[in-house]
């Protein structure tokens, strides 16, 4: 009998652990740790923030795998950037494979105008998103929609066809720390299903991890650590790509590459202070990807 992942009956612990890191982040006085996610620190619990702010609880030290409190950040940052640009320059809707605990919808886009941001997510992650959402008295803007999905037994393209995703509009995907929690299967729908459901123009944003992380040859900086925590969490990395095979893999859905991101690239672009020095590493098992079809 196939084991079920623990994500299919629970809301996600890495959505939580996401949310804790820009939660994090937004209490930063440094400002290159620095992020704007003021609704992630609304949604932790008062003791947490709380000791986060006597720097008691300290997701730079032992209770992280080394070098992820940083990617998280940039991470964040990156694609904050990416979604306010697209907006900017005509993309007209987004969706957000794997939404989490994600709040661009309410910090990121202006109720009146007509952009739509559509969240895809398991049912049990998107209604714990619901409830601490109504406890926190932050309300979910109309324009924000969610999308409940079993990735891996549910069809995607089904539950957009029901939901007011409109195919003819510019469109921004986000597949943000989704793709390597995915069979190769749901992996192929997916990328399928955005080259079918996307206009020239439209952008496509996500990150992955190398394919040798799964094989464990334990190459890159901190791998050992977080490949033993996703594990330990019942949320085993089951997809990556082979190092220097992303513009093959991007090519197969017709999309071509802008912008890759490793974990040299993301430190000297986000965590380069004024003298010049790197002030933290980056985990050195994930890339950050912007494509354009």
């Amino acid at each position: 009998m196939k084991t079920r992942k623990r994500i299919e009956n629970e809301s996600s612990r890495t959505a939580a652990y996401t949310c804790t890191c820009r939660a994090t982040s937004y209490l930063e006085s440094n400002p290159l740790l620095k992020s704007d996610d003021h609704i992630a620190v609304k949604l932790l619990p008062g003791f947490v923030k709380y000791l986060l702010k006597l720097r008691i609880l300290n997701l730079k030290g032992r209770i992280s795998p080394e070098g992820i409190y940083p990617y998280v950040i940039a991470r964040t940052k990156y694609i904050d950037s990416i979604f306010q640009n697209a907006v900017k320059n005509g993309v007209e809707q987004v969706v957000i494979f794997g939404a989490g605990f994600d709040s661009r919808a309410i910090r990121l886009t202006d109720q009146n105008n007509d952009i739509k941001v559509y969240e895809i997510d398991t049912y049990f992650t998107l209604d714990a998103k619901t409830k601490q959402f109504r406890k926190r008295g932050i309300v979910k803007p109309e324009n924000n929609i969610y999308i409940p999905i079993d990735f891996d037994k549910e069809e995607i393209i089904l539950k957009l066809d029901d939901s007011s995703f409109n195919i003819s509009k510019k469109t921004l995907f986000i597949l943000e720390g989704l793709i390597m929690y995915l069979s190769e299967k749901a992996i192929d729908e997916t990328f399928k299903l955005i080259n079918n459901y996307s206009l020239p123009g439209s952008l496509l944003v996500f990150d992955y991890i190398y394919a040798s992380v799964l094989r464990q040859e334990l190459k890159y900086f901190g791998e050992k650590s977080i490949y033993e925590r996703v594990k330990k969490d019942g949320e085993s990395w089951t997809f990556g790509i082979e190092e220097g095979e992303i513009e093959n893999f991007l090519n197969q859905f017709n999309f071509n590459l802008i912008e890759h991101l490793d974990s040299n690239t993301i430190e000297n672009k986000y965590f380069k202070n004024e003298s010049g020095k790197i002030i933290t590493k980056v985990n050195g098992t994930h890339c950050i990807v912007l494509a354009k079809k």
